[in-house]
């Protein structure tokens, strides 16, 4: 059978569906398959009909009617998934054929599988596709790494069907070896579960501490969405707030269960920084947030028992949503640092040589986290490749002690309503601990040399020398081995 198709895809869900047709819309020929075969039909004989389109409802059929080398995206769920289809094209694949997981897999699997397919001739490439249904039809952010010797082949069909900046350039560019690209799309959705909280924060600030309406709360969004707080996440909760339920006429937003869900990458994100010795502490505490909205029952029952501050809000509710509005952006700034710190040390780990500033320019556009600041973020790193925390940068630091006052004071308010702010005030924990020249680790190291000799540094000795105190007078000289985890 003579090949036809550029590329093929396997999977029909919302993303893989809508890719495909982003793809054949900038000129490619696209070979589909879906393991409920009857999708297959009726996705070419619907949405894609009449477009340049291959049903497959094999495997084997799909390997026949692709060009050399055969370019397969796998956008099926991560993890056992993945390995089954990866196990099913092998046989009907030839050494230079390239495999893509289009998927949220974890990074370490990502690592396995390019090494496993390099072993059998074959190329793997583990990409990061941000922007949910809308950006996989109009434009994503593609986050590739891998196999580096599949890049060229696949560079042209990626980079035009991703989302664009303003002077053109795509949103998408090679990350880095083997796991890269699935590290730095989990990082994204890590600062993306922090982004989300925030603003939640901030919306149960308004609504429950100034006792606004969903649509003055509205209005509040949308002015913040024309300033340096404009992103994707301030501009749909935005519409969000706008929207009425047809049948009750209140806010849909009202009718909602304050009970969240999670996929797991925020928790991930939060397990690699642990592993690597990196405080990311606002993933950390988003992802809390969403445990405990979980256990709604529970909330409600503990809400009747345990009591907190009756205090109602006095002030200008004008001027605290300006404090507010500030907050939010000083917090905001302190989730990139982390998550930006995260991919230094994991770039330093795993030799994967990253690139801050290409990698902030594959967020400004397309991706869920896209927002106007990413353009400061990628001067920052244009400028100092090695900056070693984004509060350095002259302009986010200028930013931050501009914000700092009105940042304590909401944090101060939220504390005495009886509110909570896990994120943004986490955020401000991490900022000055960050700027914290002293702290109270010394008193820490002491207490683990008492009760496990564990050792410690001097200030009066060079760094890597270690010691150890008799502090019983009973304990002997004999200390444990030094390590750090």
């Amino acid at each position: 059978m003579q090949q036809q198709a550029d590329i093929g895809v396997v999977g029909l869900a919302v993303m893989g569906e809508n890719l495909i047709l982003n793809m054949e819309s900038k000129g490619y020929t696209v070979a589909c398959f879906n393991r409920t075969v009857s999708k297959v039909d009726g996705f070419v004989n619907g949405r894609g009909k009449g477009r340049r389109l291959i049903g497959c409802h094999t495997i084997a059929e799909l390997a026949a009617n692709l060009r050399a080398p055969r370019r397969v995206m796998l956008m099926v769920k991560a993890g056992k998934a993945v390995d089954e289809f990866i196990a099913m094209l092998i046989p009907h694949l030839t050494p230079g054929d390239i495999i893509i997981d289009g998927g949220n897999s974890h990074y370490p699997d990502t690592i396995r599988r390019t090494r496993e397919l390099q072993a059998k001739g074959l190329l793997f490439i583990g990409t990061g596709v941000s922007g949910g249904e809308e950006g996989a039809l109009r434009g994503p952010s593609i986050m590739p790494g891998g196999n580096a010797d599949a890049w060229p082949h696949v560079k042209p069909i990626f980079q035009s069907i991703a989302a664009k900046v303003a002077d053109g350039t795509p949103c998408c560019e090679w990350v880095g070896a083997d796991g890269a690209g699935h590290f730095v799309k989990m990082v994204h959705n890590g600062i993306e579960y922090g982004d989300m909280q925030l603003i939640c924060e901030a919306y149960q600030l308004m609504s429950q501490g100034l006792g606004m309406s969903a649509a003055e709360m509205q209005v509040v969004f949308a002015e913040w969405n024309r300033g340096v707080l404009d992103s994707y996440l301030i501009e749909i909760t935005r519409d969000i707030l706008a929207k009425v339920d047809p049948d009750t006429g209140r806010p849909m937003v009202d009718l909602i269960l304050d009970t969240a869900g999670q996929k797991g990458t925020g928790k991930w994100t939060s397990v690699a920084a642990l592993d690597l010795g990196v405080g990311t502490p606002q993933v950390t505490e988003a992802v809390y947030a969403r445990c405990l909205s979980a256990i709604k029952d529970e909330r409600v029952a503990a809400s009747k028992k345990l009591k907190g501050p009756r205090s109602t809000f006095r002030g200008d509710r004008k001027t605290f949503i300006g404090q507010l509005h500030d907050a939010v952006y000083a917090a905001k700034i302190c989730s990139y640092a982390q998550g930006y710190q995260l991919l230094r040390a994991a770039s330093v780990e795993y030799k994967w040589n990253l690139n801050f500033g290409e990698i902030a320019l594959m967020w400004r556009g397309g991706c869920i986290i896209r927002a106007r600041f990413l353009s400061d973020i990628k001067s920052a790193f244009d400028k100092q490749p090695d900056l070693a925390n984004l509060l350095l940068d002259p302009y986010f630091r200028k930013v931050i002690t501009k914000a700092q006052s009105a940042w304590r004071n909401v944090i101060k308010t939220a504390v005495k309503l009886g509110i909570p702010i896990p994120a943004m005030g986490t955020a401000l924990n991490y900022y000055d601990s960050y700027r914290c020249e002293r702290l109270p680790a010394n008193l820490l190291q002491a207490q683990r040399d008492y009760f496990g000799a564990h050792t410690y540094e001097r200030i009066d000795r060079p760094r890597g020398e270690f010691f150890h105190t008799d502090w019983t007078g009973t304990g002997g000289k004999t200390a444990a081995s030094t390590y750090s985890v």
